[in-house]
């Protein structure tokens, strides 16, 4: 026999699947979007899952396809959702940055525990062993399971025993929302800076008895603001952030403390000059006494009594209002002074 013939036999078969592979990876070959790259590089990567996807390159890869929308990303803000939008040559939309907040701030020295929990430090497992630890049904448990659900380092829990929110570092992510099994978490507006600090259900003296700060849905909140933006619902007070109401009146009227403002130093109201006294800023403001004056003549402002809530600014024909001092805003600068 030839012995040549095996070693052409041999070729001819390595030539047979040569090109079979050739004519195959042509045929079943992949496309990859080279956009799916350009996206997931501008992308945090922090793989949070806020976007909705198990990860950044999944999120990449639906946002590329059309299938998610480039302000998806949460952690990104809207910086990221510009980039993205460059790289697909789309308008990249406005959403409303979030953050993250605790409906709770009775820790240890304002609520009453029942027991003592010595067991797993979980949220969860607290609930399970006997619904944890307080008197209060709704408290904070303070175990720290959402601080372990936060991928940004923006939950921690407090010297009283509260988880409590860094604003900081919230990037609205959600995360924390589901981890908590007494549905304290929510996400707001980061726009606005007062939210309420409890979530209890039950009424007036009985809160007392356990929690110093608990809401005992006296609807005071409610009354304080004419907006319609708090309405009661099962016995606890929901804050509609839809609007340019900013609820300073009714966490400054609530008799509990019940509500945090993250803005430690509101602007003081000031009357210009210009002040022609025709009272409709005495009728408008909520505190009685904080303005002053009699008609036709300038009014006065009593700094320790007004409270920053901007509400007689909108009421002066004369525009002889301004806001003084905090966050500095003025007459003129009328969305950021009630949103915040």
């Amino acid at each position: 026999m030839d012995p040549f013939i095996p070693v052409i036999v041999v070729g001819a078969v390595g030539l047979f699947f040569g090109v079979g592979l050739g004519f195959a990876s042509k045929k079943l070959a992949v496309h990859v979007d080279p956009r799916i790259e350009k996206i997931q590089d501008v992308l945090p990567n922090a793989n949070c899952g806020a976007c909705g996807y198990p990860g950044c390159s999944a999120f990449a890869k639906a946002v590329a396809e059309g299938k998610a929308d480039p302000s998806g990303c949460i952690p990104g803000g809207s910086k990221t959702a510009h980039a993205i939008a460059d790289i697909l040559g789309v308008d990249a939309g406005e959403s409303e940055p979030m953050m993250a907040v605790v409906h709770c701030k009775g820790g240890h020295k304002e609520a009453k525990e029942r027991c003592r929990y010595e067991g797993i430090a979980d949220c969860n497992a607290a609930v399970l062993a006997g619904n944890g630890s307080k008197v209060c049904p709704d408290g904070c448990l303070g175990l720290g399971t959402c601080v372990r659900a936060c991928p940004f380092n923006a939950l921690s829990i407090n010297d009283n025993g509260v988880a409590v929110v860094d604003p900081a570092k919230c990037t609205g992510c959600g995360k924390c929302v589901p981890a908590c099994p007494r549905k304290l978490i929510e996400l707001i507006p980061r726009v606005h800076k007062i939210y309420l600090a409890c979530n209890n259900h039950d009424r007036g003296a009985k809160v007392k008895k356990y929690c110093s700060v608990g809401c005992t849905a006296c609807t005071l909140c409610v009354k304080a603001t004419p907006s319609g933006k708090i309405s009661m619902e099962n016995s606890i007070p929901r804050l509609d952030y839809s609007g340019d109401e900013n609820f300073v009146p009714a966490a400054n009227k609530c008799p509990q403390k019940c509500f945090v403002d993250l803005v430690k130093v509101r602007p003081k109201v000031n009357i210009g000059p210009q002040c022609d006294g025709c009272g409709e800023c005495i009728a408008a403001c909520p505190v009685k006494g904080a303005i002053t004056g009699e008609k036709g003549e300038r009014h006065v402002v009593n700094k320790e009594k007004c409270i920053g809530c901007g509400i007689c600014l909108n009421s002066c024909h004369v525009h002889a209002i301004s806001l003084w001092g905090g966050l500095g805003y003025s007459s003129a600068d009328k969305s950021k002074r009630q949103r915040s």
